[in-house]
């Protein structure tokens, strides 16, 4: 896959070694992807943690074998410490699906954070990053464009709820701790088959099936691609305060219908686009997107992919069907 025309310029030299959990998921593929295309610093090393590392080198051989990468297996809750120092913890391990057992969500998150954080303390580690979400805010007040980070976090979901738990675990750790508040992503290694709307839209426009839009597609929502993702995040550990969170997304909205009719045209598919309900008239939409004057202003970060070429880059790789 070739990368953007016009790429974010790779981040400074932050950390030579650094412990990733989560390194499997998205968040991971995708810093594993820039590793691969030298979008990282040069020289840089990860230890990798998940429960199946075998599995997922089967299932992503493109990254097997890559210089400075190594893959430890453990679940996140209660992995065994590694006996080695790491410049720098990146916690992103994240559970990607909602069917879970009652309590196993916040399980994964809080349990998980505490163990990174503690591993963070333990091998010296001299920043811990945390990929939290913008779901700590709760609900986006309507008339709000873009939720800042001041905004009372208010969370209405078990996962939101974690996740905020998660930062305080994260700033009461002893490390200095960023956190990166992370909305919504495209990319070639987003999950098509789950709760994503950008990734089932994507598969259901490549198989030129119609695209279903269960409600009555209003709510809004902004898409940031994988490789400004990666930037962001690596941007953040290198510059950011500690104990100051970082929204990281693109701030320019899209309704849910405009997304599916913009995903058709730009990959000139047949399928039409279907809305399940009508809109109501007069109702605000429900918003999810952020502000990111804090990323431009004091870590000098910008949206480099525009959300057509996030789609035609994310359709190039090519996923297996469920």
């Amino acid at each position: 896959m070739q990368c953007i025309a016009n790429p974010s310029p790779p981040p400074s030299a932050v950390a030579s070694k650094i412990f990733l959990t989560g390194g499997t998921g998205f968040f991971g593929r995708s810093i594993l992807s820039c590793l691969r295309r030298g979008l990282l610093p040069p020289g840089t090393e990860f230890v990798i943690l998940s429960r199946t590392p075998e599995k997922f080198l089967a299932a992503y051989p493109e990254f097997a074998g890559l210089p400075g990468v190594r893959h430890i297996a453990g679940d996140v809750r209660n992995f065994s410490f590694p006996e080695e120092e790491f410049d720098a913890v990146i916690h992103a391990a994240t559970p990607a699906v909602t069917t879970l057992a009652p309590g196993e969500m916040r399980s994964i998150v809080v349990e998980g954070t505490r163990r990174a954080a503690g591993f963070a303390h333990f091998c010296g580690a001299k920043k811990l990053l945390l990929t939290s979400s913008g779901a700590v805010y709760g609900i986006q007040p309507p008339e709000l464009a873009n939720i800042p980070e001041d905004h009372p976090c208010r969370p209405v979901t078990e996962y939101g709820i974690a996740k905020l738990e998660a930062e305080k675990i994260c700033a009461d750790s002893g490390v200095p701790a960023l956190i990166a508040r992370c909305f919504a992503f495209a990319g070639p290694y987003l999950d098509r088959n789950i709760h994503f709307a950008f990734g089932n839209f994507l598969r259901d426009a490549l198989a030129g099936q119609p695209i279903v839009i269960r409600g009555d597609g209003t709510p809004l929502r902004s898409y940031l691609y994988a490789d400004d993702l990666v930037t962001w995040l690596f941007r953040i550990l290198e510059r950011g305060t500690p104990g100051r969170p970082v929204n990281v997304g693109s701030p320019e909205a899209v309704s849910i219908a405009e997304l599916a009719e913009t995903i058709r045209k730009v990959l000139r598919t047949p399928g039409k686009v279907v809305l399940m309900e009508k809109p109501v008239p007069g109702r605000l939409p429900a918003r999810y997107v952020p502000s990111v004057e804090r990323a431009k202003n004091e870590l000098g970060l910008a949206v480099t992919t525009s959300l057509a070429d996030a789609i035609r880059l994310s359709a190039a790789r090519k996923q297996d069907a469920p």
